[in-house]
């Protein structure tokens, strides 16, 4: 490296490693609000497959680097290099990669200053990271790159805007050697390689790139067609041209790719040539996304971002993230437990990534419902994302409802995972119904159409679909003639996956339950009366006298869910099966899956939510569905990182022992929830596991699609929530509230001043606000909330 490449590269390295750019520095100090502490990049390594760049809340358009390895969510924290930069992205899926359509890849310049020195195809122009550049906050990402390339984004709803600085010959393996003469490319790829065709045109006054392209979901049936436009300025153009696969030239100024035999399908796209910039010089790229037109693309970008501001653009991203952050409020100690506010607030804030908005950008019906997409899935989002949103942003939650039963109106079923226009796989029940019936108890109900989404669980839980993969429930002849999904079900009827007999039996008898509760409350009497029956048939694949043990020593424990055949015969499936101690790997969505789904028998024994009551004297009674449910925490079986395992966390409230649901939650938070990179256990799973931690340092977790809230005191002094609705600020304090985290347990509590005995709350404390007082101990009350009338109701109970 010369002395001129060499002083540049340390200028280029001062300044990218001040991560922030345009940004002033973060507060460090107690007067720091929510949005400073939010760290975007916790869960972008080792699987959680956060996505870290730019968005607004629930935005269409999120922007960030597409790294080469473990990218679902765009950039992942592995060190991989960089393909592209990226304007849609999914957060936390498992599974294959998703959208990344159309990356931006810029090109200091090409060697020997000719446009084929450049290399187009992604799988060999990947780029290393310079170590320690990347910077994230809500709605911005910056990240630089050894080509001696310096990337900063922000959004808008439907816009990407970039500011890529430009220093020159900063590495030796920089593609640069001649004049600092930045290339742009706009590639008809995404992530998952799956474009099937596409066209794309460059304008050779302007440079403006517009294009089409047809692509698969990652998680579904069927296709999407994406289009983009993309305007640059900063300098002036030097040519313009087309490439694919390693070659370009200036000549034609458009191009189509339809199939071929190539796998994956060949690069090819535009490309943008700007003539030499000085070192430190930079170019704004801004790239507008439509699942409309080109044309309706350039019109979101025009619109949004007008003038090409970044600071403009920025300053309104985080004013938009502020005020969803704002109706939270916590009151900290002197030291500010800062690891713990960063926790809490990035589980907030993840959230709040996905479902997207994409009203005004549905091509597949005209409507003037919103339309929302990315339900990762809903078997995931039904236990704590939608329950947290129906708290603190129940406006978000109530376009979301409206959009589910839109869905409904014009595809005929209620989904239970959508993603890009497309119907996503089932993966255990009709879960749609807890999360419409949970907003319906809990007074979502502005400019909702209740009537047609109770017709839409109606029909879930009697129609079944000819392909019940896709939306509804299989096997419902067995299912409303013999009371449970055999394993070697007849079904007739329909067709799809004929597994997971044991946790479709489970999850259709809470489906079921929940459309009891809308019926009872719509005075539809007779179909309460048939839900509700149909609601205790999970106990009818409890076998008593199943044993388990693990590794030849037995548990201790007899009596779990196993499968069941159309004789009314047993079969079996070892209870730690599906388990991390036994073949986890092989009980997803494949042909040749088992009875459980992504969990074991014991786990999902555990599954009845509404009855309780009954499952706690199915399985011997307070003492010994305790000791149970420590072994299943304790013994390695289970997998937090997975969504069944929340409400296991709870359970123990039922038992009338609350303050072990706060021992266990103590445990995982931080020793599986911590501010690291690595710092979930899972896929967030669209913002599930953010919904979770937030809710569990809340200290209000809820039973989704019951009116329920399990309580355990907040991990900090006092925690507040102000309805966006209705103007009511909820407030819980800890009284005797230490540092240390000794006292966790619960002795008394008041509400409103007087004394409060339940265990549980109800959605009403924060629609009409007040104060509930908690006072702590460090050792396990005998007195609070442990009496039969102060635990959770059960439908046996009532």
């Amino acid at each position: 490296m010369s002395l001129r490449s060499g002083l540049l590269y340390a200028l280029f390295t001062a300044l990218v490693s001040s991560s922030d750019g345009l940004l002033s520095p973060r507060g460090t100090n107690c007067s720091r609000n929510s949005y400073d502490f939010v760290d975007p990049l916790i869960g972008t390594l080792n699987g959680g497959h956060v996505f870290a760049g730019a968005t607004l809340p629930f935005g269409m358009a999120k922007a960030v680097a597409d790294v080469t390895s473990d990218n679902q969510g765009g950039y992942a924290s592995n060190g991989s290099p960089v393909t592209g930069f990226s304007h849609m992205h999914d957060s936390g899926t498992g599974g294959a990669s998703s959208l990344a359509n159309f990356p931006i890849f810029p090109y200091p310049g090409c060697s020997n200053d000719s446009i084929n020195g450049c290399i187009f195809p992604k799988t060999t122009r990947a780029v290393n990271v310079v170590e320690g550049s990347v910077s994230a906050r809500p709605g911005y990402f910056a990240i630089s790159l050894e080509s001696g390339v310096k990337a900063e984004m922000t959004v808008s709803n439907h816009t990407a805007l970039y500011q890529f600085t430009f220093f020159g010959n900063a590495t030796g393996n920089a593609t640069v050697n001649g004049p600092l003469s930045p290339l742009f490319i706009v590639d008809l790829t995404d992530l998952p390689d799956s474009r099937s065709n596409g066209t794309a045109s460059v304008d050779p006054d302007t440079g403006r790139m517009t294009g089409t392209a047809t692509f698969n979901p990652s998680f579904g049936h069927g296709t999407y067609t994406l289009h983009y436009c993309a305007d640059f300025q900063g300098n002036a153009i030097r040519d313009t041209g087309v490439f694919i696969n390693n070659r370009g030239g200036s000549d034609p100024k458009n191009i189509t790719v339809q199939p071929d035999v190539n796998n994956p399908p060949l690069p090819a796209g535009t490309y943008t040539w700007f003539k030499e910039i000085e070192n430190g010089g930079h170019i704004m790229a801004r790239v507008g996304v439509s699942f409309i037109s080109s044309e309706k693309a350039c019109h979101n970008a025009e619109t949004e971002i007008p003038d090409f501001s970044f600071a403009d653009t920025l300053a309104t991203a985080e004013s938009a993230w502020k005020d969803k952050l704002s109706v939270i409020s916590i009151e900290t100690t002197d030291n500010c437990d800062t690891e713990l506010q960063t926790i809490f607030w990035s589980g907030v804030y993840r959230t709040m990534i996905s479902p997207q908005d994409y009203t005004g950008e549905n091509p597949l019906w005209e409507s003037d419902e919103p339309y929302y997409d990315s339900y990762y899935c809903i078997w995931d989002s039904f236990r704590s994302i939608h329950p947290f949103l129906t708290l603190v942003d129940p406006y978000s939650q109530t376009l979301m409802i409206r959009s589910l039963i839109d869905i409904y109106r014009h595809e005929g079923w209620l989904p239970d995972c959508r993603m890009s226009l497309c119907k996503g796989y089932t993966q255990g029940g009709s879960n749609a119904d807890i999360v419409l019936v949970d907003a319906f108890l809990k007074n979502i109900t502005q400019d909702i159409d209740w009537q047609t989404g109770y017709q839409a669980l109606i029909k879930d839980a009697e129609v079944e679909p000819q392909v019940w993969d896709l939306e509804g429930r299989g096997g419902l002849r067995s299912w409303k003639n013999l009371g449970y999904i055999p394993a070697d079900d007849f079904d007739p009827y329909g067709n799809g996956l004929f597994t997971r007999s044991i946790s479709r039996t489970v999850e259709y008898a809470y489906n079921d339950f929940c459309i009891a509760e809308m019926a009872e409350t719509l005075g539809n009497q007779e179909d309460y009366e048939k839900y509700l029956g149909r609601s205790g048939n999970w106990i009818n694949l409890y076998n008593p006298d199943q044993t388990s043990d693990i590794n030849g020593t037995a548990t201790g424990f007899t009596g779990f869910l196993q499968p069941k055949y159309l004789n009314g015969t047993f079969g079996f499936q070892n209870p730690i099966f599906c388990s991390p101690l036994l073949s986890f790997d092989q009980c997803y969505l494949n042909s040749n899956g088992h009875e459980t789904y992504e969990g074991s028998c014991w786990l999902y024994t555990f599954f009845a939510p509404h009855d309780m009551a009954t499952l706690i004297t199915t399985l011997g009674g307070p003492d010994t569905f305790v000791s149970r449910l420590d072994y299943l925490h304790e013994s390695g079986l289970l997998y937090v990182g997975d969504e069944q395992a929340f409400l296991t966390v709870y359970q123990y409230h039922y038992a009338g022992r609350p303050g072990k649901s706060a021992e266990r939650i103590h445990y995982y938070i931080p020793s599986q929830f911590n501010t690291t990179t690595a710092g979930i256990p899972g896929n967030d799973d669209s913002g599930a596991m953010g919904s979770f931690v937030a809710l569990s340092m809340m200290g209000i977790f809820p039973n989704p699609g019951q009116d329920v809230y399990f309580i355990t005191p907040p991990f900090f002094p006092s925690i507040s929530i102000t309805n966006p609705a209705t103007g009511k600020t909820a407030t819980i304090k800890n009284i005797n509230f230490d540092i240390t985290y000794k006292n966790i347990y619960v002795q008394s509590a008041t509400l409103n001043g007087k004394n409060y005995t339940k265990n549980y709350l109800t959605h009403s404390f924060f629609l009409e606000g007040g104060t509930l007082e908690l006072t702590l101990g460090p050792h396990e009350s005998t007195t609070w909330g442990t009496g039969e009338a102060n635990v959770p109701p059960s439908v046996s109970t009532k």
